[in-house]
């Protein structure tokens, strides 16, 4: 079992996910630093989980063997700065959660020598359900890529990816595709409730059918369009929703708009990457 010391920076709802997958996967608290700083969030993180929070993110990553970033891209570059001395002497295993910012930024923020990889994890890590990708340069040991398996694995199931732009891909499909779902359940729900169902029965319906499909696609069986077919019987009404989908290019629409945010998530890397080099 993982039981190094290991540094969050960024206590928001990424970072409260991982804490509360850690400590479920037997990591004591006390081997747990949060680097935040709101001051609510800190007092709720200490008072709830047992772990330290401080708003020095120095304080909080001294020491540590994994630190994973867990800030808004737009924030990473001064946040790394801001402990890069301690970075280069000390050498822990840097894990960015950070979507689109490419290793090659991140190893500038960080200094010469400190091991970068990069995890995309999405937000049902808050229920223990995540999906995460990884991917690690091969400057990353075995050992820590192990460290950071046992990290993602706190908060669900991992993959791993053998190049970097594939992350973009990634953010695209697992990260950001849980609102695409809860859009479709409500729009689902609204659809229902035109028809005369009430707007509760119809939320909670369209709720737990999310629910249920999701746990019949993660059951093992990963062939998707078999689960779909044995829905939709020939001639019945699974069918008929299937071929209203098909003929407004639903298949075209998912593609359109899982290419845009993949495109975003290249744009945020791009705009987040420092104008120039700063010294190692």
């Amino acid at each position: 079992m993982f039981d190094q010391p290991l540094a969050i920076l960024g206590g928001g709802h990424m970072g409260r996910a991982l804490v509360g997958g850690l400590l479920r996967s037997g990591i004591r608290p006390e081997r747990i630093a949060i680097g935040e700083t709101a001051e609510a969030a800190r007092v709720s993180l200490a008072h709830e989980l047992g772990v330290t929070a401080t708003a020095d993110n120095a304080r909080a990553v001294d020491g540590a063997a994994v630190i994973v970033v867990a800030v808004r891209p737009q924030d990473t570059g001064a946040v790394l700065e801001g402990v890069s001395s301690l970075l280069r002497t000390q050498r822990p295993l840097v894990l960015s959660m950070v979507a689109g910012v490419r290793i090659a930024t991140l190893e500038a923020w960080c200094g010469r020598g400190v091991p970068v990889m990069r995890a995309m994890p999405n937000r049902a890590a808050l229920v223990g359900a995540g999906a995460t990708a990884l991917y690690a340069p091969p400057s990353v040991s075995a050992a820590q890529r192990a460290a950071a398996e046992h990290v993602a694995r706190g908060v669900g199931g991992l993959v791993w990816v053998s190049e970097e732009d594939h992350l973009d891909v990634v953010t695209a499909l697992s990260g950001s595709g849980p609102a695409y779902f809860f859009l479709l359940a409500e729009y689902m729900a609204e659809a229902a409730e035109g028809l005369g169902l009430a707007p509760p029965v119809a939320r909670i319906l369209a709720a737990a059918t999310l629910h249920g499909a999701g746990v019949l696609a993660h059951s093992g069986v990963t062939d998707l369009a078999r689960l779909r077919a044995e829905i939709a019987s020939p001639g019945g009404t699974t069918e008929a929703a299937l071929a209203a989908f098909a003929a407004a290019d639903f298949k075209g629409t998912v593609a359109r708009a899982v290419g845009a945010a993949a495109r975003r998530s290249r744009e945020l890397g791009a705009a987040a990457a420092p104008r120039t080099t700063p010294a190692a």
